[in-house]
């Protein structure tokens, strides 16, 4: 998969436990070259930001946008009798060959589709753990999940995906798709030169639609 050092920025598994307390303000955001992407207005529940995640050259590469409950890292299943939050995060990935670094001092490689789909997999999986699982092996659990999802994420034409239309900015796009125990992912591309993950549990996927965010600074 053609990324830099997958994507080369942190991923959402390493930051997903402090959600909370380390969500950067709308700057990072606002820095982006790019478009960033929502659910459309067809999703009228709270919306977040989440992190951004930069390049070895400080440039940011792509970003998070939660939609529904903010999820805390928890079991797969929850507690007994808890119900499962509802939520659905949309990642944008900057479209872009490979290039060299600003400094001029090494080679940034291109990302793709699997780019997207690698960051929505880990995306999910820092909010879940098997519930039968002692939290101090979560870290290798993760750590194995992770690598999972970064050969899933490799052959989005492989047995583990399907193929899902959904709408970007009003017209039909093709999205690969898979669901797990853990929630759902998918991974496609737009017209405006990002690509777009997503990942969610509760929410159906089915029925998502993403349309570019007019005002990011309004997030806050």
């Amino acid at each position: 998969m053609e990324t830099t050092s997958r994507v080369g920025a942190q991923t959402p598994a390493a930051e997903g436990h402090q959600l909370s307390s380390a969500r950067r303000t709308v700057d990072g955001y606002l820095q982006a070259p790019f478009p960033w992407y929502g659910l459309d207005e067809a999703f009228t529940g709270p919306r977040w930001l989440m992190q951004v995640g930069t390049a070895a050259d400080g440039a940011v590469e792509h970003g998070s946008i939660g939609h529904g409950d903010e999820p805390s890292v928890r079991g797969e299943a929850g507690a007994a009798g808890e119900q499962r939050e509802k939520f659905a995060v949309v990642v944008t990935v900057a479209a872009h060959p490979s290039r060299r670094s600003a400094d001029g001092t090494g080679l940034l490689e291109a990302t793709s589709v699997s780019s997207a789909a690698w960051l929505a997999g880990v995306g999910l999986l820092s909010f879940t753990w098997p519930g039968q699982m002692d939290h101090s092996l979560r870290d290798d659990w993760l750590d194995q999940q992770t690598e999972t999802a970064w050969a899933l994420a490799d052959d989005l034409d492989g047995p583990e995906w399907s193929r899902l239309s959904l709408p970007v900015d009003g017209a039909a796009a093709s999205f690969h798709y898979r669901e797990s125990e853990f929630g759902w992912v998918l991974a496609g591309t737009t017209e405006a030169g990002v690509h777009l993950g997503a990942y969610g549990r509760g929410m159906s996927a089915y029925g998502l639609g993403f349309a570019a965010i007019k005002d990011i600074a309004a997030y806050t």
